[in-house]
């Protein structure tokens, strides 16, 4: 399938359909040590960049987004979904792990989103979510020079509408019964008023200071839950 020719679609088109390797590392991190194969779900895929940081650990990859990009993986399976229309044309509990790398912040309802991954994840599986880090340093002295996030500038939308803090994000999962809740960053940041980066080993020592990205990790109980 194509295209979804919708708003959400000319947002995605915005984001270019990529993030940054230190954002699909730690996704990757926090996805060792799971036991091989199964399918990966990839909601917010763009071009479908994720599947290079942890295909050995999966069986099948299933990229669902508003748009296909040049150079989503031959190998996966592309779905069209406007995410702000909410259910994707797949089956419940489909997916070992869901993932949604940097779309959250993309959309108008980020809740109805989060149960909607956590529908396709099947029970025991895991759901992973990331987003821009507004308590990073960098963010936190945007926000108290201009008076706003520095991802949700007014350069950023409307391709950013919806920024979440970590307390937001295990507030959501924990209203679509998921377990095991973690927040966890990447260990990567820009220096505020410069292109450089923070060392690592500093930003890994002050992770929720110094990095510009937060991820949530939970699981789906193996019965009950809100989804």
């Amino acid at each position: 399938m194509g295209d979804i020719a919708t708003a959400v679609g000319h947002r995605a088109r915005l984001s270019g359909g990529t993030s940054g390797p230190a954002i699909y590392a730690a996704v990757a991190r926090e996805l060792a040590g799971r036991p091989p194969g199964g399918v990966l779900v990839d909601v917010g895929c763009g071009a479908g960049d994720l599947w290079a940081f942890v295909a050995p650990g999966f069986g099948r990859y299933v990229g669902v987004d508003a748009v296909r990009y040049a150079g989503f993986p031959a190998a996966g399976e592309f779905v069209a979904l406007d995410l702000d229309d909410g259910r994707a044309p797949l089956p419940d509990g489909v997916a070992d792990v869901v993932a949604a790398v940097e779309t959250i912040e993309h959309l108008e309802n980020p809740r109805a989103f989060l149960r909607e991954l956590t529908r396709l994840c099947k029970p025991g599986g895991r759901v992973v979510v990331t987003t821009p880090n507004q308590l990073s340093l960098l963010s936190t002295l945007t926000l108290v020079a201009f008076g706003e996030f520095n991802a949700f500038r007014a350069g950023s939308y409307p391709a950013h509408l919806t920024a979440l803090l970590a307390v937001d994000l295990r507030r959501i999962a924990a209203e679509c019964g998921l377990t095991e809740v973690r927040i966890a960053y990447t260990g990567s940041g820009r220096v505020p008023g410069t292109a450089r980066r923070f060392p690592a080993a500093l930003s890994r020592r002050l992770p929720r200071l110094l990095s510009d990205n937060v991820l949530l990790v939970g699981r789906k109980p193996l019965s009950g839950g809100a989804a």
